[in-house]
């Protein structure tokens, strides 16, 4: 080991090696980037329609018959019974009462798209939204679901969709992670669900927590512009040199690029996270104030500014794997929680389309599985789980607005028309950022795995 350098030449390394990202960065943001480099970014299978996606998560299981999926059959056949062929993860036959949605519906925009009372600001902006109801998933499990929407596999652990993305384009910003998660909890499943499993370790989501330091320890504890770098460069030759004969080692090298990104976020995150230069009208359009440092308006405000910064996969959850959209024993609490987000992502589109952002921004909304549209009795005021069929919907990057794909029989239990599987959800988001599902695969363990495992289509007829 040679460590015979002199204070020029640290000064010379603090450009390349430890700090180089950033400080790339702070220099000429189109520097190539080094050899071999995983985050470096590089161009999908095919033109994109999307540059960047903006995940939005909501915990539980929302219902769709009680928000985009409206049923008047379900309303006028309210308390009589059906035979339903599953029930709490259980096939079978199992004698059940239907239950009518608490909230109404209207039609919203030039399209006519009817929304229920719960999201009336949405419905402003329905014109630019592609309603999914014939979503379904493999389990009714809130772990398995939840694993499932973000990793593609209910069954084992694998990495999330941030992580594909990540490792399939690389980052734009050399001094922001390319895959950043806005939550004040984890949801089912943990930090799993924005794991990078095999993966190489830089492509994993880094999570953000909301408060007054969503990111701690961003202020730099060196005094001076001079000897922070000059120290760093001394570290990234030690890191080196330790990582040479231990070239396999992934987490190893994960950890030295996580210095990497870390010295160049000391830079460009307080100034992301930092609102106090947006108008007084931008902040009342996702409905918070200056003083907000928490709740979902700040998490898409946030998100906004991130992807403006140019990060790839930005992921919101509402909330996490408690107080959630899990409304067993009552739907009413289905208020508060949209009640919640329903301003915020109303704003977080309108502000994009403003901005000239969201033709390139594709803007996804999901929950793990939607609610049975039945009950054990007649005025049960909850639902169940339900993954027979449910809802999502997709805005931007490329996706037709104003248009409901796939239908749901006349009570919401299974889908009749357009079934869309989560294999296809994840098709067709790659596919929307030009990447083609069947061939962005990792070799691992002896054999190629996708996001997509060996399923999914892409949902060719929502693409504009």
């Amino acid at each position: 080991m040679n460590l015979d350098f002199d204070r020029r030449e640290w000064l010379q390394r603090a450009s390349g090696g430890f700090g180089a990202l950033a400080l790339a960065g702070l220099m000429a943001e189109a520097a190539d980037p080094p050899p071999g480099d995983p985050l470096a970014a590089r161009p999908g299978h095919f033109p994109a329609k999307a540059d960047r996606v903006i995940f939005i998560y909501s915990t539980g299981g929302v219902s769709h018959v009680d928000t985009f999926d409206e049923k008047p059959k379900l309303l006028a056949d309210h308390g009589k019974t059906i035979t339903a062929s599953r029930w709490l993860n259980k096939a079978g036959k199992f004698d059940r009462y239907l239950i009518r949605p608490k909230w109404g519906y209207k039609p919203y925009g030039k399209s006519g798209l009817r929304v229920s009372d719960l999201f009336p600001h949405v419905g402003s902006v329905i014109d630019d939204v592609c309603v999914l109801n014939a979503m379904h998933c493999e389990s009714d499990g809130h772990d398995k679901a939840t694993l499932a929407a973000h990793n593609g596999s209910a069954q084992a652990i694998r990495p999330s969709a941030g992580s594909w993305v990540s490792y399939g384009l690389g980052t734009v910003n050399r001094n922001l992670p390319s895959f950043m998660v806005l939550a004040p909890a984890p949801p089912y499943g943990g930090a799993q669900t924005w794991g990078s499993d095999f993966l190489p370790g830089c492509h994993q989501g880094t999570h953000v927590i909301p408060g007054a330091e969503p990111l701690p320890n961003l202020k730099p504890r060196v005094p001076g512009d001079d000897l922070q770098p000059m120290e760093l460069a001394l570290l990234q030759k030690l890191n080196r040199t330790h990582l040479e004969p231990r070239s396999a080692d992934r987490a190893l090298e994960a950890r030295i690029r996580s210095f990497e990104t870390a010295f160049g976020m000391q830079r460009e995150a307080p100034e992301a996270f930092d609102l106090s230069k947006e108008s007084d009208e931008t902040l009342k359009l996702y409905g918070i104030d200056r003083k907000t440092t928490v709740g979902f308006g700040w998490q898409c405000l946030v998100a906004r500014r991130l992807a403006e910064k140019g990060v790839r996969f930005l992921e919101l959850i509402d909330v996490g794997s408690s107080n959630n959209w899990d409304s067993h024993g009552d739907m009413a609490d289905h208020g508060r929680l949209a009640k919640a987000i329903d301003r915020p992502i109303a704003g977080l589109l309108t502000d994009l389309k403003r901005r000239g952002m969201l033709a390139r921004t594709l803007v996804v909304w999901t929950t793990e599985f939607g609610r049975t549209p039945f009950n054990q009795k007649a005025d049960h005021p909850g639902r169940e789980h339900h993954n027979l069929c449910f809802s999502s919907w997709m805005a931007g990057g490329g996706v037709k607005g104003g248009i409901v794909h796939g239908k749901s029989d006349e009570y919401g239990i299974l889908p009749v028309e357009g079934k869309v599987y989560t294999h296809d959800f994840h098709a067709t988001i790659l596919h929307l950022l030009g990447l083609d599902h069947e061939k962005l695969t990792f070799r691992h363990a002896g054999r190629d795995y996708r996001l997509t495992d060996v399923g999914g289509e892409v949902i060719k007829a929502i693409i504009a």
